[in-house]
């Protein structure tokens, strides 16, 4: 493991909504304002109203965003720009020197959110009933687009170039050598990064099997 270079461009980042936006969604959900249906067609015809209105309904009277919002922030978080876009991540070190740098990413639509719970076993697995040797240090970008990264401002954010991003990430972050994993979108960015820079990546583990694509 290498610390980050002092003139990287990374800057520390913290999650914190004003409250203002979320008095605002509450407000948009309490005035929410519900059709009418035709009885008994279940799914037929789209979402159901009673299906949708507990949805609402849990969202605005059950879900903790600040309890959310404490439980991500628990992890360091940083953002940097590249090729032209802010790009937003969090890295977890393992308390493993030796351990092994290792990009996740995200799928659509989805966010750094899916990975709460793997991060513990992952950059420390002795206190999770494993073997420190399998440690990894673990970096969660943000897809440019996604969550806290951009907004983008111009199009041709695919699989290659968010690829290229993330071998740049590495090298900000010290990582010459690293693994990747991703699941849909992710698959095809980490599948992308083996490609274009095998130099670098030491292996891939995919839990979607993206379609051809040409190089």
């Amino acid at each position: 493991m290498t610390s980050t270079p002092a003139d990287s461009g990374i800057r520390p980042f913290r999650i914190d909504i004003p409250q203002s936006d979320l008095d605002d969604l509450h407000d948009r959900l309490d005035r929410a304002r519900w059709p009418d249906e035709l009885p008994g067609v279940g799914w037929t015809y789209g979402v159901p109203s009673g299906y949708l209105r507990e949805l609402v309904r849990y969202w605005r009277h059950t879900y903790d965003w600040r309890a959310a919002e404490a439980r991500l922030n628990a992890w360091p978080q940083f953002t940097t720009e590249i090729d032209g876009a802010r790009v937003h991540f969090a890295h977890i070190r393992s308390p493993e020197p030796d351990a092994t740098p290792l990009i996740v990413t995200h799928g659509w639509p989805g966010s750094i959110v899916e990975f709460l719970d793997i991060v513990g076993p992952l950059t420390d697995p002795a206190a999770h009933g494993g073997d420190p040797a399998d440690a990894f240090h673990v970096v969660l970008p943000s897809i440019p687009g996604f969550g806290f990264s951009g907004p983008t401002r111009e199009t041709g954010w695919e699989a290659r170039r968010i690829a290229d991003a993330w071998a740049e990430l590495m090298t900000r972050l010290g990582y010459e050598r690293f693994g990747a994993q991703g699941g849909d979108w992710g698959a095809g960015i980490s599948r992308e990064l083996g490609r274009v820079h095998p130099d670098r990546v030491t292996g891939i583990h995919l839990n979607l099997l993206p379609g051809g694509q040409a190089t």
